[in-house]
């Protein structure tokens, strides 16, 4: 008798986080169906990342793009808006503690959630996952449990297989995680992180600087361990 796997939608950026949950993904045992976003983002060479990545774990006939170049036309964020700069460690631009910070896009993850929510309930995924943190993270609204929890619940009501009884999990395996500890459980489980990209100004060299580089090496320093990708500074 033919027993069907268990699937998992995992929101995969090409980052460091995302790819340690496709890790988590793997390990817990669910067959693979990432998904990545192209909103006009400044880093769109993530793209090539999450592609890669998606190679890396044998799924890449699995992977999609979904464009939602709107966000671009909506603007308001400096990862969306040439005219705002990416902040930099250290300069005036960087906004003080406990700001939201200007590299947040507004209803970003709102929106990844409810696509990967439709493309989970296509395939039969029992769960979807996302790399979201609240603690070593740049204070975005849209990474906090209770942001999380709320929107569980509205997938629960809003989907076929929610009324049905059989709800779509969102699994945040690192929202109460450290860099430092995110980074050793992704290298206990051979996640390929010389294959992702963390800088938010998207050259082909990290730039070491904005908010997003400045977490990574944080976090590798932390854990006693070397990045293995190129900075350039």
């Amino acid at each position: 008798m033919r027993v069907e796997s268990k699937k998992a939608v995992v929101i995969l950026s090409g980052g460091l986080d995302s790819t340690t949950c496709m890790g988590f993904a793997k390990e817990a045992g669910y067959e693979l169906y990432p998904i990545t976003f192209d909103y006009g983002q400044r880093h769109r060479i993530e793209l090539n990342h999450a592609r890669s990545v998606a190679q890396h774990y044998g799924v890449q006939e699995r992977f999609r793009i979904i464009s939602l170049g709107f966000l671009r036309d909506f603007g308001g964020s400096a990862l969306t808006d040439d005219s705002i700069a990416v902040p930099r460690t250290g300069s005036e631009e960087a906004g003080q503690e406990g700001e939201i910070p200007v590299t947040y896009v507004p209803g970003r993850n709102l929106l990844f959630l409810s696509i990967a929510t439709s493309f989970a309930e296509t395939v039969g995924a029992e769960a979807i996952y996302i790399g979201v943190n609240a603690l070593d993270y740049s204070g975005y609204p849209d990474c906090r449990p209770e942001f999380i929890a709320k929107v569980e619940e509205v997938v629960a009501l809003a989907t076929k297989v929610g009324v049905e009884g059989k709800p779509i999990a969102i699994e945040t395996p690192l929202i109460m995680l450290t860099k430092a500890q995110i980074i050793r459980e992704g290298i206990r489980m051979d996640v390929p992180y010389s294959l992702t990209t963390s800088c938010y100004n998207g050259e082909e060299e990290a730039c070491g600087e904005c908010e997003s580089c400045r977490l990574r090496l944080k976090g590798f320093e932390q854990a006693g361990m070397k990045d293995p990708i190129t900075y350039k500074s």
